[in-house]
C-alpha cells in the first residue's frame, strides 16, 4: 500500500501543479482584461459624465471651467433655455416621427426584399444580388441626389426623411442569411394546408425572425434619430427640423454671435455652450433609454444573421 501511494504521488504533484499553473495564467488573464476594459471605460465614461453634469452647471461653473466631475454650482437654467424654445417640441416631434416611420417602412421594405432573394428557385437571383451590391460600393452622388429628389418634388417634404432610405442591401443581406436559417419544412407544410407565399411570410418568416428585424430596426433607428444632413441638403422650412438640426442650428448661431465687451462675450459664450450641452442630452436620452430593451435582439440577430449556408 504505501509502495502504490508512492508511484502515485509524483503524479498527483505533477496533475496539481498543473492546475496551479493554469489557474494563475487565468487570473493574470483575468486581471489584465480588467485593468485593459476598466481603462476603455473610464476613456468613453468620464466624457460623458462631464458632458452630463455640465449641462446641470451655472454660467458661472462653466465660465470658470475647473472641474471635471462636479461643478460648484448646479442650475436648470440651460434646460428651461432649451425648453423655452417654441421650435423644440416640434422638432422632437419630427425626429420621433421620422424615426418611427422610417424604422417601420425600411425594415418591412428590406424584409419584402430579402425574402425572394433567400430563395434560389428565384430566377435572376444572380443579376438582383449583383446590383444592389454595387449600391454598396458606389451612389449617385450629392449632386445627381439632389437633382432626383427635387425632380419627385420632395424637397421641404417629410417624405426626404422616409422614401430615399427604405433600401439598404447590407441590411438586405443580413436579413437574407437570416431567413436562410427557418426550416423549408414549415414553409412546406404550410403551402400544404393552402397558405400562399404571402401568408407564409406575414405568419411564419417575419414572427420568426424577431432577431434580425430588431437588429435591423436598431441600426437604422440610430442612424434616423442622429441624421441632420438630410436636413441640411433638402429642407429649408424650419417647421420640419429635426432635433439634430435644431441642435445644430444652436450651434452655428451661437459660433455665429459677436459682441463687443469681452465680459458679454464671455457669458454669452458660456451660456450658449450650457444650452449646447442641454440639448445634447436631450437628444441623446431616447437612444440611451431604448438600447438596452433591443440589445438582446440585436446580439443574437447580429451573429445568426452572420451564418451563411
Amino acid at each position: 500500500m504505501e509502495l502504490k501511494s508512492a508511484r502515485k504521488s509524483p503524479f498527483g504533484t505533477r496533475k496539481s501543479g498543473s492546475r496551479v499553473r493554469e489557474t494563475k495564467g487565468t487570473r493574470v488573464f483575468n486581471v489584465v482584461n480588467i485593468i485593459i476594459l476598466s481603462l476603455f471605460t473610464l476613456i468613453i465614461v468620464v466624457p460623458l459624465w462631464n458632458i452630463v453634469i455640465s449641462s446641470f452647471a451655472s454660467s458661472t461653473a462653466l465660465s470658470n471651467g475647473n472641474f471635471i466631475f462636479w461643478p460648484q454650482q448646479l442650475s436648470l437654467d440651460n434646460y428651461r433655455a432649451v425648453f423655452r424654445d417654441p421650435g423644440l417640441w416640434r422638432s422632437f416631434f419630427i425626429s420621433f416621427a421620422k424615426t418611427a416611420v422610417g424604422v417601420i417602412t425600411h425594415t418591412l421594405f428590406c424584409a419584402i426584399v430579402a425574402y425572394p432573394l433567400s430563395k434560389r428557385r428565384l430566377r435572376g437571383r444572380k443579376l438582383y444580388s449583383t446590383m444592389g451590391i454595387i449600391t454598396m460600393f458606389f451612389s449617385g452622388g450629392m449632386i445627381p441626389t439632389y437633382l432626383l429628389i427635387k425632380s419627385l418634388g420632395m424637397l421641404d417634404t417629410f417624405w426626404v426623411y422616409i422614401i430615399p432610405s427604405l433600401f439598404s442591401y447590407y441590411d438586405v443581406i443580413i436579413l437574407m442569411n437570416f431567413f436562410r436559417q427557418v426550416p423549408d419544412s414549415l414553409e412546406e407544410s404550410a403551402k400544404i394546408d393552402g397558405a400562399s407565399d404571402y401568408k407564409v411570410f406575414w405568419s411564419i418568416i417575419l414572427p420568426l425572425s424577431k432577431p434580425a428585424l430588431a437588429t435591423i430596426a436598431l441600426f437604422n433607428g440610430v442612424w434616423q434619430w442622429n441624421d441632420f444632413m438630410t436636413t441640411k441638403l433638402y429642407v429649408t422650412n424650419e417647421g420640419l427640423y429635426p432635433l439634430q438640426m435644431r441642435l445644430y442650428d444652436i450651434i452655428v448661431k451661437a459660433q455665429a454671435a459677436s459682441t463687443t465687451g469681452l465680459k458679454a462675450q464671455v457669458a454669452i459664450s458660456t451660456t450658449s455652450r450650457g444650452v449646447q450641452l442641454a440639448t445634447i442630452m436631450i437628444t441623446i436620452l431616447p437612444i440611451l433609454i431604448l438600447y438596452p430593451f433591443v440589445q438582446r435582439y440585436f446580439v443574437s440577430g447580429t451573429m445568426l444573421g452572420a451564418v451563411k449556408e
